[in-house]
């Protein structure tokens, strides 16, 4: 007689209410075959695990539990190590999947893993750990429709089935994973919309909220080393000027839950100043639920993926500040972030409604990202130099070229590089010759 199959476990890792939430639509969709168990992998990521809430106490949490037959800690089966720097030793891979199948009573249960952020630890690890498991990759907001950050083992990208990711930029397709050959497929806006107004129903500790109030989004940049506090307390500023500037009398502030106090007090004191009504929302809850419940007029944010779910899902206006700013700080080039700040400055309205700051035609944002991809990550998407090229010809200009850099277009011999006249020194072997011996000497010198 033939043995029988061993049943499936599948694993779904999470470090936000936000990525739980798509996960949970995805299941309520019929996205996942069915499975004998179903496990909630919580990731948390905070720099400080210790003194942070974990995704499965934060409010709005319970109704998403049910989708799941347990709910784990993958902190708790790593301690004391930090997730976000752990990895094991090459040679320890199959000692730690047999710790985790014993620690987790998997047995012999085929794994199958449901991961965001492959590209980085600690999902990388989770699949790395599991080393015959298929895995499904799914869009924790806006990185998605950009290039993979880093380049992925083959052992590892190879094995990956598909991408789940919301329409939140209709007709623009995601470009992570594209050098594997992974499908991307939407999470229906509909299922999304469902669990969030669950989610809502289930947080009872949010105070009174006015309503047509302006929302407006903080996300600690600073804590990214892309501003500096001082400079995002002055953004914060700039929001509620802006707010106030198109006819706004009451705003609510949504701080980021691990930004310090001092932000809502400087913001606080302007208020005070102009006049206006203000209120800090201190409960840690995503913002999907306040546009559950209060229906703002106005969103403002940085580059904030809750900016593309209120206009996308919700209907409701939302404008972008500082985003041309955050474009000349992001470091490296290659920063993940760049696509999110990209999208947003093309996309959404100038909230201080400057000349010449016109959202980009729809029809371009694919030939834009896949430009902005290219020059982000050649080596991983050399296919898309001759599409950068077109593209940068046609549209490079006083409006797009805030989102290249000249010497990075330069040194890949792109239009918008060095003179036209010059172009063809990138490609000319006895000048990279010259500029290898120059450097060369360069540092002799220094020596």
């Amino acid at each position: 007689m033939p043995r029988n199959s061993p049943p499936t476990t599948q694993i779904f890792c999470a470090s936000t209410l936000y990525g739980a939430a798509t996960l949970a639509a995805a299941i309520d969709s019929d996205l996942f075959e069915e499975a004998e168990r179903r496990v909630l992998l919580v990731f948390n990521n905070s720099a400080t695990p210790e003194t942070t809430t974990p995704l499965d106490a934060m409010p709005g949490f319970e109704p998403l539990r049910a989708h799941f037959d347990e709910v784990l800690s993958w902190n708790e089966a790593i301690r004391p190590f930090h997730p976000g720097a752990w990895t094991p030793r090459p040679d320890d891979v199959p000692l730690f999947e047999r710790y985790l199948r014993l620690l987790w009573g998997l047995g012999e249960d085929r794994v199958e893993l449901v991961l965001e952020s492959i590209q980085v630890t600690p999902a990388l690890t989770v699949a790395q750990l599991f080393t015959d498991a298929p895995v499904d990759v799914y869009a924790d907001g806006l990185m998605s429709y950009g290039p993979t950050r880093n380049k992925i083992d083959p052992l590892v990208g190879t094995r990956v089935r598909r991408l789940l990711h919301l329409d939140l930029i209709p007709g623009l397709t995601p470009l992570l994973l594209t050098e594997f050959d992974v499908p991307p497929v939407v999470v229906p806006t509909s299922a999304f919309l469902k669990v969030l107004g669950e989610l809502g129903e289930s947080v009872a500790q949010l105070p009174p909220l006015p309503d047509d109030a302006a929302l407006l989004l903080g996300q600690y940049l600073s804590a990214l080393n892309i501003l500096s506090a001082e400079e995002e307390e002055d953004l914060h500023v700039r929001m509620l000027k802006g707010a106030v500037a198109r006819g706004h009398r009451t705003v609510v502030f949504k701080p980021h839950p691990t930004a310090p106090a001092r932000y809502s007090r400087a913001l606080e004191a302007e208020a005070e100043k102009l006049g206006v009504e203000l209120t800090v929302l201190d409960t840690p809850v995503l913002a999907e639920v306040l546009f559950e419940q209060a229906r703002p007029a106005l969103v403002v944010g940085c580059f904030s993926t809750a900016l593309f779910t209120a206009s996308a899902l919700y209907d409701l206006p939302a404008a972008r500040i500082g985003t041309e700013q955050l474009l000349e700080r992001l470091t490296p080039y290659q920063n993940s972030n760049r696509i999110p700040v990209v999208l947003a400055d093309a996309v959404l309205p100038d909230l201080e409604d400057r000349k010449g700051e016109e959202a980009l035609p729809g029809a371009e944002l694919n030939a834009l990202v896949a430009a902005i991809g290219f020059t982000m990550q050649p080596q991983i998407h050399p296919a898309l130099r001759t599409p950068a090229q077109r593209y940068l010809s046609k549209h490079f200009g006083p409006r797009t070229r805030r989102y290249f850099r000249k010497k990075r277009l330069t040194s890949l011999g792109l239009p918008g590089g060095i003179p036209e006249r010059l172009a063809f020194l990138p490609n000319n072997s006895t000048a990279r010759r010259v500029v290898r011996r120059a450097r060369a000497l360069k540092k002799a010198v220094r020596r």
